[in-house]
This record gives structure tokens, C-alpha cells and sequence, in this order.
């Protein structure tokens, strides 16, 4: 059994930052709603107002977000407190 550190394990254990992602991640539209906890009705909304993140629309006809293109998105939206 190979020895390790405690830091190391713990490191290993804990979640990497959005942003490092080696493979940019493409969410479903679910997946999407869920992690900014609104209805799949507002996300369409968004969308036909042209206010939604950047989706691509695959060859069987799916939508897709990558998590880049969430960040920055949301980024955007920052307001000045």
C-alpha cells in the first residue's frame, strides 16, 4: 500500500475551481437550471430575449452550454456593490 501524505490525500479529496476544467464540460439545459436554481420557462425566456449564455445546438437537436461559457456569462453580470 503506497504511503501518503495527509496533504496530499486531503488535496486530492477537495474540488477543483470551475474555471480549471482540463475539458470545457457541456451542460444540459437541466444541469444548467439547476446550478442557477430557475424553472427550464425562464431559461427559455432568456433565450428568446437573447439574454441567455451562448448554447450550441447539436446534431440531434440538444442544446448545450459549455461551463466556459457560463462563467463568463455569468461574470458578466456582476453588478458593483
Amino acid at each position: 500500500m503506497p504511503s501518503h501524505s495527509r496533504s496530499t490525500n486531503r488535496a486530492s479529496r477537495t474540488r477543483q475551481p470551475i474555471t480549471t476544467s482540463v475539458v470545457d464540460e457541456q451542460l444540459t439545459i437541466k444541469e444548467v437550471c439547476d446550478l442557477l436554481k430557475i424553472a427550464r420557462s425562464t431559461f427559455s425566456d432568456w433565450r428568446d430575449k437573447g439574454e441567455a449564455p451562448p448554447c450550441t445546438r447539436l446534431p440531434n437537436n440538444q442544446i448545450r452550454v459549455s461551463r466556459s461559457a457560463l462563467n463568463r456569462w455569468l461574470a458578466s453580470r456582476l453588478e458593483a456593490a
